[in-house]
Parts: structure tokens; C-alpha cells; sequence
């Protein structure tokens, strides 16, 4: 358990510190912004309205978190399938 708690607070750092990057002008990707999900994506817990929210304005950007070395694991793990699949949110295909 407190191994868990070392990750999240890891992944939580991690996210913090990201910098943002531009995909387009439509889109700003800041990792930061998907704060709202965490718990979601960490421990397994129901995604909040917030979380789909964010998921939603962050969508262009996933294939970019995917792909990032800091956020790759995350973004890859089950977790993050069903909470994109309970916000209604298409897994992306990248």
C-alpha cells in the first residue's frame, strides 16, 4: 500500500511539473490540466464530471501523453481505458 501511495505521489509530482506543449492552435496539451482524474486513474475510483471535462478539452492531446516517457505508464494503464470509456471518451488509436 504505501508502495501505491509513493507512485501516486510520483505521478503527481510528475504531472505538476510537465510543461506545456502546443499541439495546434486549437489545442493546448498541459498535463497538469488532467489533475482532476488522478484518483480515477491511480486508485481505480469513478471518474468525476471534472475528470470528463478535462479528458474531453485534453482529447487531442492524448496520443502526445501516450507517447511521453513521464506519462506513458499512466496514460497506457487500464485504469486510464476505463475511465476514457466511462467519461464516453474513444480510447484514442495511436
Amino acid at each position: 500500500m504505501k508502495m501505491k501511495v509513493s507512485i501516486a505521489l510520483l505521478v503527481l509530482v510528475v504531472l505538476v511539473a510537465s510543461d506545456q506543449v502546443e499541439v495546434s492552435t486549437a489545442a493546448t496539451c498541459i498535463a497538469t490540466e488532467l489533475a482532476p482524474c488522478f484518483p480515477a486513474i491511480a486508485f481505480g475510483a469513478a471518474p468525476s464530471s471534472a475528470c470528463c471535462s478535462k479528458l474531453r478539452d485534453q482529447r487531442p492531446c492524448l496520443c502526445q501523453y501516450r507517447n511521453d516517457p513521464n506519462l506513458r505508464n499512466y496514460v497506457n494503464s487500464p485504469n486510464a481505458r476505463r475511465v476514457l470509456i466511462s467519461c464516453g471518451i474513444p480510447v484514442p488509436n495511436c
